[in-house]
């Protein structure tokens, strides 16, 4: 029985074979894109972007996490990055899911409450102005001026911008 491992591993084999070669460290495009997780979410695709372009930072919900801020910074001021895109969507896990519910049930399952937040929100439009507020206000980011937020519609295809 092949697991999906073993099926990703076996696509690894085929690109090494069409190998281009190696790029250069510097994204070419000098932009950062935070996004979610999400398996839907193609930012190559979406962005029109190729391999070696752009940093690409991804955790659960898109949230700008004390290690996202790391990453920006260090994408920022050793690696050339100058913009940085945020990129929440719609019909997202973390959208109106009970935080404090899953909290609880951790701490039940296993006798330790969880040392972060999973950053639950209501409302995406606002998430989005905090998390835009949050990159724009870290005083290590060298490059703060294009910071911009927006929502992926997984329904449609749609990006729209929301204004900070």
């Amino acid at each position: 029985m092949n697991s999906a491992t073993e099926e990703l591993l076996a696509n690894a084999a085929v690109h090494e074979a069409d190998f281009e070669g190696p790029r250069a460290v510097i994204p070419a495009k000098h932009i950062a894109i935070v996004t979610c997780m999400d398996s839907r979410i193609d930012n190559f695709r979406i962005f029109g972007l190729n391999s070696g372009e752009a940093h690409i930072l991804r955790n659960a919900g898109g949230l700008v996490s004390e290690d996202v801020l790391r990453s920006l910074v260090l994408s920022q001021r050793l690696l050339q990055t100058r913009e940085v895109i945020l990129m929440h969507h719609t019909n997202c896990g973390l959208h109106d899911a009970d935080e404090p519910a899953l909290r609880a049930e951790i701490t039940a399952e296993t006798g330790l409450p969880p040392p972060y937040a999973f950053g639950a929100f209501t409302d995406i439009d606002e998430a989005m102005r905090a998390s835009i507020a949050r990159v724009r206000e870290h005083p290590f980011l060298p490059h703060r001026d294009r910071v911009r937020g927006f929502v992926y519609e997984v329904e449609t295809g749609h990006l729209r911008e929301v204004i900070a």
